[in-house]
């Protein structure tokens, strides 16, 4: 029973540390200014962390990194205070904008990875198809004839752009997020050409017996 107090307790200073959030955010004048800063304070702590945990990968570090992670602070506080209305108090507030923040962090790394990668997103390897396609097979020779298969369909059944996101996205993995800033477009316009070029390249491959409809599905 006691057990069952002390949550309940724990409960409503979390529900009373959510409302205190929202409501300082969404009031004018220096309750929000005081309640900004103290999140942006939150939210940097986190985004140093895991730009840190993830320097490694890109050999970052000092002014450069830093300046990464106060850029995603600054962008999730932004995105957070326009989805407001999209928190349920389901956790603490804080553990729910911080998702904002990671997210943000793991963004600007994938577009400062592509911004020094060596290799131009445009670059066309068709020999890694088969494991970009997960439906390639494992045979060498099949493989290559799939990849031939695969870069024939490409010219023959996309159009240019479909077949430029094709290729930076699925062929070389460039994120989402990095190939929208360099076309200068938007994640859902991009996820809609990709959609439309899988669907076009998987109705090719099979009308050519290079996949089967179980496959697909």
């Amino acid at each position: 029973m006691a057990s069952t107090k002390e949550g309940d307790v724990n409960d409503a200073a979390i529900d009373r540390e959510n409302h205190r959030w929202v409501e300082d955010l969404t009031t004018p004048g220096a309750r929000k200014e005081v309640a900004s800063r103290d999140l942006f304070a939150v939210l940097l702590r986190v985004a140093r962390s895991e730009a840190r945990r993830r320097a490694p990968v890109l050999r970052l570090s000092g002014p450069e990194l830093d300046d990464l992670a106060c850029q995603a602070a600054a962008d999730a506080l932004v995105a957070i205070t326009e989805r407001l209305d999209r928190f349920r108090g389901d956790a603490r507030f804080t553990t729910w904008a911080c998702k904002f923040v990671i997210f943000n962090v793991a963004s600007k790394m994938n577009r400062h990875y592509w911004w020094r990668h060596e290799s131009p997103y445009e670059q066309e390897d068709w020999s890694r198809t088969p494991a970009r396609f997960d439906a390639g097979p494992e045979d060498e020779v099949q493989a290559r004839e799939f990849a031939e298969a695969v870069a024939a369909a490409v010219d023959q059944s996309l159009s240019d752009r479909q077949r430029r996101v094709f290729v930076a996205n699925v062929l070389n993995g460039m994120p989402i997020d990095a190939l929208a800033d360099e076309l200068g477009s938007t994640h859902n316009a991009l996820y809609k050409v990709l959609f439309d070029a899988r669907k076009k390249l998987r109705a090719a491959l099979v009308a050519s017996g290079h996949l089967t409809e179980s496959t697909i599905a």
